[in-house]
């Protein structure tokens, strides 16, 4: 075998973003909890495009209380999308990682 083929921390690394986007796909065509929260934070953008403003511009920001409060509701559901994501790519680490040592012969 080749050394390029053992060298899977770089294979990785190139191809993480294709993987990551897979695994996003995946979330949104089978994990209706993902998706009822992906609609949930669509939701709540639309409903208050200062959102954006706030973590996309620049300048001196100031909301009201009532805004703090959404902007606060909005990063806690934005970080419990982002878990989902993320424990699905760390489950899709094991299960590659498994097949990666079959393939070796390594287990």
């Amino acid at each position: 075998m080749s050394d390029t083929y053992f060298d899977l921390a770089e294979r990785l690394e190139n191809s993480f973003p294709e993987i990551e986007n897979d695994i996003i796909v995946d979330l949104r065509e089978s994990n209706e909890d993902y998706m009822a929260l992906r609609d949930k934070i669509s939701d709540i953008e639309n409903r208050n495009p200062f959102i954006e403003k706030t973590l996309e511009g620049s300048g001196d920001v100031h909301l009201t209380a009532e805004e703090h409060t959404v902007l606060t509701e909005y990063l806690r559901l934005r970080f419990g999308l982002d878990d989902m994501e993320r424990l699905q790519i760390y489950f899709r680490g094991h299960t590659d990682a498994v097949s990666y040592l079959k393939k070796i012969k390594a287990l």
